[in-house]
């Protein structure tokens, strides 16, 4: 369980590490921050489509293997990030480093099949939460390189590495195989939708709400989005169980696991561009990439300190009420940098509240998506979740590029800590809400 813990923390390393380094890309890429956020965009939208794909593989070839394929792709696409010289380069490098994101489903439908059911729940807890302080430790990671983010993808790259060669001696997968075929064609058509649908809100903006590019990628996203609703319905082994979408024992924690990306990265990304911006704008703090790791340190301190004692918290709790105090929490960091964001104790209060509330919320999301469904549906689920969550986080750089082109400036920042705070609120209620509607049901064996 610790070597699937520290692999699965590599998941959210790679995806939040490149954060503060978004101002130094694209000074050092010459290119345009909208153009240089795809290099976050791109990595979260493979991980979503990576995410039930390669978990559906698993369930075919043994989630071990996936889990070591999974990571011979990011070690190889982290060599090829930190050789790259130009965005197109580096935005290949991403993608493959995207394809780890079946670890948590993967780690956590080992997890079942490897610990007594009294376990169970810490184990889930903790593998969730990694997500939370290991995106926290990336960007404390990034800051610590000085920028070079090149450093960056080297080290990151090796402990890919160091991860594979302790999965391959330690982890033993007890599960039997299942013979199917994967869904290709649904994988495809999603990325479609999916890719169509945040080029759409990252330029509407500086396009045009009502012009011809944007309005005609909306409508790609909707045609390619009936499509894939329509292969999903028919093919024997779908990509996404669209039932288990709809299912009165995960929906709540669905959409509070999408809601709950989606502030996330908002927040640490709206804050690393805001601390960087030079204080002589007349905002921003003018603040390192150092710095910036510094001010979301409270953030992955809490997150681990809590994941440690979650077991605890879940034997007290419901899953669900965890999920949405941890989401209040969250809500009230966002709401704290909308009102005040003048001075670094503002970035380490909010940075403080932010890892209270998601290690909270991420903790206990997996054991909320998984303790109403059958055991054999158990990686789905998990799956489901954590695709949804990835889904929530790509559209972040998207709607924050949308935000800042229509309102730059100050104002703009406002709006994006104030758009994750109500993001914050929904999710609350959805997990409140479903966690009252489920309180009758039985948690499966």
């Amino acid at each position: 369980m610790v070597t699937l813990a520290f692999a699965t923390s590599i998941i959210a390393v790679q995806s939040t590490a490149i954060l503060p380094l978004l101002p130094v890309l694209q000074r050092e890429l010459h290119t345009s921050l909208p153009a240089v956020t795809w290099t976050l965009t791109l990595g979260l939208l493979v991980s979503a489509v990576a995410m039930p794909l390669l978990s559906k593989l698993g369930d075919m070839y043994g989630r071990r293997r996936v889990i070591l394929g999974a990571l011979a792709l990011l070690v190889i696409g982290s060599v090829v990030a930190a050789l790259a010289t130009s965005l197109p380069w580096l935005l290949a490098g991403r993608m493959l480093q995207g394809f780890v994101s079946p670890l948590l489903p993967l780690s956590i439908g080992l997890a079942r099949s490897l610990l007594p059911r009294h376990q169970l729940a810490t184990g889930i807890g903790v593998l969730s939460a990694t997500m939370g302080f290991g995106g926290g430790g990336g960007m404390i990671l990034a800051g610590l390189v000085s920028g070079d983010y090149q450093a960056l993808f080297w080290i990151i790259g090796g402990s890919g590495a160091v991860a594979g060669v302790l999965v391959a001696f330690l982890v033993k997968d007890p599960a039997p195989v299942r013979r199917g075929r994967p869904d290709l064609p649904g994988a495809l058509v999603l990325t479609i939708a999916l890719v169509a649908l945040l080029l759409a809100i990252s330029q509407g903006g500086s396009w045009g709400w009502t012009s011809p590019g944007v309005l005609g990628l909306f409508a790609v996203a909707v045609v390619a989005a009936v499509v894939w609703v329509a292969i999903e319905r028919r093919v024997a082994e779908p990509l996404v169980e669209l039932a288990m979408l709809t299912h009165r024992g995960t929906v709540g924690a669905t959409v509070a696991s999408l809601l709950l990306g989606f502030s996330f990265f908002t927040v640490v990304t709206g804050m690393s561009s805001f601390a960087q911006t030079p204080a002589a704008t007349g905002y921003g703090l003018g603040a390192t990439t150092l710095q910036v790791g510094f001010f979301l340190l409270p953030n992955t301190l809490f997150m681990l300190v809590i994941s440690l004692f979650s077991g605890q918290l879940m034997r007290r709790f419901a899953a669900s009420t965890m999920v949405g105090v941890g989401s209040l929490i969250v809500a009230a960091g966002a709401l704290w940098l909308v009102l005040s964001h003048d001075t670094g104790t503002d970035f380490y209060l909010a940075s403080g509240l932010l890892g209270i509330g998601l290690g909270i919320g991420y903790a206990a999301l997996g054991t909320m998506a998984v303790e109403h469904v059958e055991p054999a549906s158990t990686a789905l689920a998990a799956g489901i979740n954590a695709l949804v969550r990835l889904m929530g986080g790509s559209m972040a750089g998207a709607a924050i590029a949308a935000i800042l082109a229509s309102l730059p400036g100050e104002p703009g920042y406002q709006w994006v800590f104030a758009v994750a705070a109500v993001g914050s609120v929904i999710a609350a209620v959805f997990a409140f809400g479903f966690g009252l509607l489920n309180r009758n049901l039985v948690p499966a064996a």
